[in-house]
C-alpha cells in the first residue's frame, strides 16, 4: 500500500471508528433506566468508545509492536460492543434491526483490524 493510499486508510478508519463509537453511544442513552440497562449502558459506551480511542492511538504509536498492542486491544473492544449490542437484544432491551446496523459495523472492524494486525506481524 502506498503512503498516500495508508494515510486515506488510516483516516477512514479514524472516521468509521468514530462514528461506530457516536453509534453505540446514542443507542445506549435510550437503554431502560433499571440496573441491567445501566449496566450495558455504561458498558457499551466504555468498549465503543475505546475501540475509536485505540485506534487513533495506534496511528500514532512509535513502534510496530505498540502499534499491534492497540490494534489489539480495539479488536477486544470491538468483539465486547458485539457482546453487549446481543445481550441487550437477548435481554429484550432492544429490538434486533436497532442494533444490526452497529453489530454489523463493529463485527467489519475487527475484521478489518485483523488483517491489519496479520500484516503488520509478518514484518
Amino acid at each position: 500500500m502506498s503512503t498516500s493510499n495508508l494515510a486515506l486508510f488510516k483516516e477512514n478508519m479514524k472516521l468509521r471508528t468514530k462514528i461506530f463509537a457516536h453509534d453505540c453511544v446514542k443507542f445506549s442513552l435510550d437503554l431502560p433506566k433499571n440496573t441491567l440497562g445501566n449496566h450495558i449502558h455504561g458498558q457499551l459506551i466504555r468498549c465503543s468508545t475505546s475501540v475509536a480511542a485505540n485506534y487513533r492511538a495506534s496511528c500514532v504509536a512509535q513502534s510496530i509492536p505498540m502499534i499491534i498492542s492497540k490494534l489489539s486491544i480495539s479488536i477486544e473492544e470491538a468483539d465486547e460492543s458485539e457482546f453487549w449490542l446481543e445481550f441487550a437484544v437477548d435481554e429484550k432491551l432492544a429490538i434486533k434491526e436497532r442494533t444490526e446496523k452497529m453489530f454489523q459495523e463493529a463485527h467489519e472492524i475487527a475484521s478489518i483490524l485483523i488483517k491489519s494486525r496479520q500484516t503488520l506481524q509478518k514484518r
